[in-house]
Parts: C-alpha cells; structure tokens; sequence
C-alpha cells in the first residue's frame, strides 16, 4: 500500500473532512426506516469522533 507522504495540515484536514460532507445523497426523513435513521445517527458521531481527532492531533 501506498501512502501520501505528505502532513495535511489543519486546514487542509478540515477541508478534506467538509468536502466529504458535501457528496450529493438524497435522504428523505418521511421514506426512512429504523436503520436509515440509525445509519444517520452513526454517522453524525463519526463525523464528531473525526473532528475531534483532527482537533486533539493539531494541539
């Protein structure tokens, strides 16, 4: 495997982290299921957990 040797910077990571924020997926709160809503709730704590290691490694 190989990896970008390259250190992102913070801003650099924040961007790389809202960029992936804006894909283009339709989510439609009245066509949800049980595992669409929890889907959507795991992945606003990954969201949380990354920027919050993005944080925590720039200090």
């Amino acid at each position: 495997m190989v990896r970008n040797s390259k250190v992102l910077s913070k801003n650099e990571k924040m961007k790389k982290l809202f960029g992936a924020k804006n894909e283009d997926v339709e989510f439609s709160a009245a066509e949800a299921d049980r595992d669409d809503v929890e889907a959507q709730d795991r992945a606003q704590a990954a969201d949380r957990r990354q920027l919050h290691e993005i944080i925590e490694d720039e200090e």
